[in-house]
């Protein structure tokens, strides 16, 4: 698994993070996250599951997993979201690739925050997903169902 770790990029979040979740034409998506200090856009194609796999592994991070990471689609290139927890914070990296698979990773963002600012902009942004294009809309937009089942798992594993 590729590190994390905490070099003179990574950047101490003590403020806000902003995570949306936007479709655009058939099939595509525009996942952005932000923060006080930068923000990076990772397109994506639903040719794999990468909303049910964000959630899922945000979900395993407040459940108290310790490493995580998350391939987006994007034809021919790709984004990986690397997140590594320590305690009740969050280490986040997301890395372009140039071709999916290949070499030449970029970091595209980088980020620190807490495990639960990181869950409550997941769940926000797709509860706004929900509420802008009805569960139908999504499907019918992104032609894969709307990651229901995902987005309740981590709702539950945030309740005390």
């Amino acid at each position: 698994m590729e590190s994390l770790g905490h070099d003179a990029g990574s950047r101490q979040h003590g403020g806000r993070l902003a995570f949306t979740w936007t479709l655009q034409h058939a099939g595509w998506a525009e996942c952005r996250v932000e923060d006080d200090r930068g923000a990076a856009t990772a397109h994506v194609s639903y040719l794999t599951p990468a909303p049910e796999d964000l959630l899922t592994a945000v979900t395993r991070l407040v459940q108290g997993a310790t490493a995580e990471r998350v391939r987006f689609f994007a034809e021919p290139d790709g984004f990986r979201w690397l997140f590594a927890r320590d305690g009740d914070q969050v280490g986040i990296r997301l890395l372009h690739l140039p071709q999916d698979t290949g070499p030449g990773a970029a970091v595209a963002w980088t980020s620190r925050t807490s495990v639960d600012a990181l869950s409550r902009a997941v769940l926000r942004a797709f509860d706004q997903v929900a509420f802008e294009h009805t569960e139908d809309g999504y499907r019918e937009r992104w032609r894969r169902s709307f990651p229901r089942r995902e987005l309740e798992a981590l709702r539950a594993a945030r309740r005390p």
